[in-house]
């Protein structure tokens, strides 16, 4: 089983079946509810985001777990407001209580980086490689706030001590190839951080680096989260990090919730057949060498056909008929526990 990090426990939801983000965390600072994402291709409309509901409060860790075309980053960046033209989105986005679905795009460069930044997942893409780190710093902060050059620069050294990259003075300098792989994700988690925001979107940050740096990484952001009060939506396919770092976790299948807990809850015993597979394919340390990982079989569905019954029904070893032939609600069955399944594994622990 994952380690579990001593944090805190989530506030129990009010009754009712299914989860609403609205007015369902008091305090939430983004709440995002029957969020829908679609694309339109020259094959037709795929499906990637199918009316998921959640909601992030301050100084509080929330991951978004799957694997990849689960609709984990399609939703981070509609909240981010950076899907492309093609991508039609409905349902809510709140800010603090403000609606950001069908802003201008002026509006959503001021509410990008001063409200809601992310981390992205490839830091040698998210920087010009061309400009020096400190100049591309530094532009993050001018964007919204009015200071001259020198000011700008001050504030650049305070955020690069701030995310302990070592003489900052002279990494200000440097270009991005003249950095390790973790120093250029510190830069870019200093450049989400520039204008302080309150909600940080960390999108499988520490996928390409090593375990050690992961942790460096990880370690920051949360020691970053306490002294600003930052709320952090963690984007990953790893259930050992939402184990290690978070509070409490979503777990995304097929662009929809399937199932949704504290993080302490969660691993104590999950419910849904997805969310074990994804918890059996985690290499341990007692495994004998010549034993293979296991692996979830088969291959996700395709997006772009809407069928009936439960979207795992294929894959999921405990399938019935009446699976494949009605979709599971996502609903509340215990306190602070939701789960998407006719048939939830019962009193097992994570293994």
């Amino acid at each position: 089983m994952p380690r579990l990090r001593e944090r805190g426990r989530a506030a129990p939801a009010p009754g009712g079946s299914e989860p609403s983000a609205v007015g369902m965390t008091p305090g939430a600072v983004l709440e995002v509810e029957d969020l829908r994402v679609t694309f339109r291709t020259r094959l037709g409309t795929v499906y990637a985001v199918q009316g998921i509901s959640f909601a992030v409060e301050p100084g509080r860790t929330l991951a978004v777990i799957g694997e990849s075309g689960s609709g984990k980053t399609v939703s981070a960046r509609a909240i981010m407001g950076l899907l492309p033209r093609s991508a039609d989105v409905s349902g809510s986005i709140r800010f603090k209580g403000e609606q950001v679905v069908g802003r201008s795009n002026n509006e959503m460069r001021d509410y990008r980086g001063r409200n809601v930044a992310m981390v992205f997942q490839n830091p040698e893409r998210s920087l010009n490689p061309t400009m020096r780190v400190g100049y591309q710093i530094a532009e993050a902060i001018t964007t919204h706030e009015p200071m001259d050059r020198r000011q700008a620069r001050e504030r650049t050294i305070e955020l690069l001590k701030m995310v302990r990259i070592p003489a900052p003075e002279q990494r200000f300098h440097e270009y991005p190839h003249q950095l390790s792989g973790g120093m250029r994700q510190r830069v870019v988690i200093a450049i989400a951080l520039a204008c302080g925001p309150e909600v940080l979107i960390a999108d499988e940050a520490t996928t390409a680096l090593d375990v050690t740096t992961q942790a460096q990484i990880m370690d920051l952001l949360l020691d970053l989260q306490r002294e600003t009060g930052t709320a952090l939506l963690m984007i990953s396919h790893d259930m050992s990090l939402a184990a290690a770092y978070s509070e409490d976790v979503v777990v995304m299948y097929a662009g929809k919730i399937v199932e949704r807990a504290s993080a302490r809850d969660l691993f104590a015993g999950v419910r849904m057949p997805y969310t074990q597979a994804l918890l059996d394919a985690i290499p341990r340390i007692d495994t004998e060498p010549h034993v293979l990982l296991p692996v979830v079989g088969g291959r996700p569905p395709d997006q772009s056909v809407l069928r009936d019954g439960c979207p795992f029904a294929p894959r999921c070893p405990d399938v019935q008929q009446d699976c494949r032939d009605h979709a599971p609600p996502l609903r509340q069955h215990e306190p602070d526990r939701w789960w998407a399944c006719w048939h939830p594994i019962q009193g097992g622990a994570a293994r």
